[in-house]
């Protein structure tokens, strides 16, 4: 299932995690137990448009649009620019230089945060941003 969105360029990222996630069973059981939280992120586009992805590495090792899986609610939740989201990833600037600057806002679990940057590795080496 593609989560790409093309109001959103650095989406493309999103599926660059979940195939990572289900390429390698072990890899995704690890980043699971690591985890421990449901991610959430919600991008704003040069529009003002806002769109949101969530990966569960709480239960199932995914990735899907939704601020969260069905029934359930993230335990953390980063709202960004979709521009900013792109550097992140791209490892053009680092989370917490974004947060100190005003440009991510965290909600829930800060802590959980900071466990998100190993994830976000894996889609620096398959998405091209």
């Amino acid at each position: 299932m593609r989560r790409f969105s093309d109001a959103f360029p650095s989406s493309i990222a999103f599926d660059a995690i979940s195939s990572s996630l289900k390429s390698n069973d072990a890899e995704r059981k690890d980043a699971v137990k690591k985890g421990n939280a449901v991610f959430a992120f919600t991008l704003k586009n040069k529009e003002g448009q806002t769109e949101s992805w969530h990966i569960d590495l709480k239960e199932k090792g995914e990735v899907a649009k939704g601020e969260a899986p069905a029934g359930r609610k993230a335990d953390v939740t980063l709202s960004l620019s979709d521009e900013d989201f792109g550097k992140m990833v791209a490892g053009k600037t680092q989370a917490q230089r974004l947060f100190m600057s005003g440009k991510l806002k965290v909600k829930g679990d800060v802590m959980k945060a900071t466990k998100m940057e190993p994830i976000l590795k894996r889609a620096q080496t398959k998405a091209k941003l």
